[in-house]
């Protein structure tokens, strides 16, 4: 993903890897601007939720069960999924939000409620969100932030 942050060109790569339950396992992004190159690597460990960043223990972040990428709603997927909502129920989860452009991580709480057969509102702190989702619970459009394009053939 190619995007301007303070008037330079920033290419922002990631990988997620969860597990068949949608539960997080690690997180690996790497950062590019024409000055410098960043990484950064996450990994939970949900058995005694905890996170490492870079390697090191980051208490903060302890009972956080999900990745959120500030730069991307693809994470938004994994907790959509997870959580297996019926129209109507709302549930708190706590995050490990990966912040744009410095990488720093730090927790955030957040609520979703399934609004509709392919509709969530998405809560934390005072922003809220109505996210339309594919079949797949994959963001189709983050209002105002970011909107998925078809792909050319």
């Amino acid at each position: 993903m190619a995007h301007r942050a303070a008037d330079r060109l920033t290419l922002v790569s990631y990988t997620v890897i969860a597990d068949t339950g949608w539960r997080t396992g690690e997180v690996d992004v790497w950062l590019t601007t024409p000055d410098e190159q960043r990484s950064l690597v996450m990994e939970f460990d949900e058995d005694v939720n905890r996170i490492w960043v870079n390697r090191q223990d980051q208490a903060d972040l302890h009972g956080c069960i999900d990745a959120d990428l500030e730069f991307s709603p693809c994470t938004n997927t994994l907790p959509i999924r997870r959580l297996n909502l019926s129209v109507g129920e709302a549930a708190d989860v706590r995050a490990a939000w990966v912040r744009f452009p410095s990488l720093r991580v730090e927790p955030l709480d957040q609520t979703y409620t399934r609004t509709g057969d392919h509709t969530y509102r998405y809560r934390t702190g005072d922003f809220e969100a109505e996210l339309p989702v594919d079949e797949d619970g994959l963001v189709i459009d983050y209002p105002g932030i970011w909107r998925r394009v078809p792909s050319s053939e």
